[in-house]
């Protein structure tokens, strides 16, 4: 077990949980989350017991809001690195449990789950559109989801319900928010128990052919964005964040 105040990590039964803990700011990913997200993540890769990772967070508001836009604010951050949200890559497999909203970098986090549980009051977002910032990491979700309802969610910045969600196929299960553990618990369990080169190899056929239909797009979409980033209205953004004001466009 593996405890820190702002994200939490145990191994019960073979079954991993990674939980964020900062409900007071809608389970924000600062740094220090980011950080523990990366060490618990490394945790589980090299332990041989634990055989599936749930990801989910404390609280019934928010799975995460995205990245924290007051520290992104105040480090006045452009571009961020690569692995600016941690990568979730793992050969055994990972399972999402949305206990609510996922916007952002959060909605990240779900997208890269193998499986996604959510509590039917959750939504999903991509707000980046509203402070200015970029989304390289959706290149991969027209291939998840109708790429109609992918551009819904980049150019509105509206978020979908856990409801849609489902339909569309980027959820697994809705289930009642006091039920996504004892759901999410019995799936993680239904993967354990198999066996472990059929459950890594079927994970890995599946991403090897996102793979190889994404090509070198994720390298393209970065170029794509890049401007966005180093624009004015990139800073504009988390900065009438953290003021509580509207944001002023000015389109450069």
């Amino acid at each position: 077990m593996s405890n820190h105040s702002e994200l939490r990590y145990e191994v019960s039964d073979g079954i991993a949980t990674m939980t964020i803990n900062r409900p007071e700011a809608r389970n924000a990913l600062n740094a220090n989350v980011r950080t523990g997200i990366r060490a618990s993540l490394d945790l589980f890769a090299k332990d041989d017991q634990a055989k599936v990772l749930i990801v989910t967070a404390v609280g019934d508001i928010a799975f995460s809001a995205g990245a924290d836009l007051k520290e992104m604010s105040d480090d006045q951050l452009t571009i961020p690195p690569d692995d600016f949200i941690p990568d979730l890559s793992t050969p055994k497999p990972v399972i999402a449990a949305v206990n609510g909203v996922a916007l952002g970098g959060g909605f990240f986090l779900a997208q890269q789950a193998d499986l996604v549980i959510a509590a039917d009051h959750a939504t999903f977002g991509i707000t980046e559109a509203r402070f200015g910032r970029g989304a390289p990491w959706a290149a991969s979700l027209p291939l998840l989801i109708p790429p109609r309802v992918a551009m819904e969610l980049l150019l509105t910045a509206q978020p979908i319900t856990a409801s849609r969600a489902k339909d569309v196929g980027l959820v697994n299960y809705t289930v009642p928010l006091d039920q996504l553990r004892e759901a999410s618990l019995r799936i993680a369990k239904q993967i354990a128990d198999n066996a472990p080169l059929s459950v890594s190899a079927g994970k890995a056929m599946v991403h090897d052919v996102l793979n190889h239909v994404l090509g070198d797009v994720r390298q393209q979409v970065t170029s794509l964005w890049e401007p966005v980033y180093l624009s004015e209205d990139a800073q504009e953004g988390p900065r009438s964040f953290k003021e509580k004001r509207l944001p002023r466009w000015q389109g450069h």
